[in-house]
């Protein structure tokens, strides 16, 4: 699985340059937060996964995959319904090689009259079936965060 490196934009295989990373970072207190989100633009619908490795209170460091699927996905529900499973994709890759997802970040809200609440009790109980802690707004999202700065980066 290929990912871009935040800083400058290398590709490197996501898992084997995680286990590098961790390997070489001297920090029991590691953690691993992915997010997705997405964008419809003029020709299709635009997704970024992050994946934010926090380390301790050092700050943290991110790993990117963005992509179009065409043509635009006009449809609200299957558009978030597909960030969820973008995520759960990495986490389940990332377990598959031996690396440990902490949380995966929800760009849903829990505020009933938000639109995307409607999927908030799905997705928590798919990702939090398989271990996994499920954040959602209005808590701090910051695999969400750094998503949408580059889902909206030209």
């Amino acid at each position: 699985m290929q990912f871009q490196i935040l800083a400058n934009n290398k590709y490197v295989d996501l898992a084997g340059y995680l286990k590098k990373y961790i390997e070489n970072s001297n920090s029991n207190d590691i953690k691993l937060y992915i997010g997705c989100d997405s964008q419809n633009k003029q020709t299709g619908t635009v997704y970024a996964v992050t994946v934010v490795i926090h380390i301790g209170n050092t700050g943290c460091h991110i790993l990117y995959q963005r992509n179009k699927v065409k043509p635009v996905i006009h449809d609200f529900w299957p558009r978030l319904w597909k960030e969820v499973e973008k995520s759960v994709d990495v986490a389940l890759y990332l377990r598959e090689n031996g690396i440990q997802v902490n949380h995966i970040d929800l760009d849903l809200n829990s505020d009933p009259s938000a639109k995307s609440n409607k999927l908030v009790s799905a997705a928590r109980g798919y990702v939090e079936s398989l271990g996994i802690k499920a954040n959602i707004k209005p808590d701090l999202l910051p695999a969400v965060s750094a998503a949408d700065h580059i889902v909206n980066t030209p």
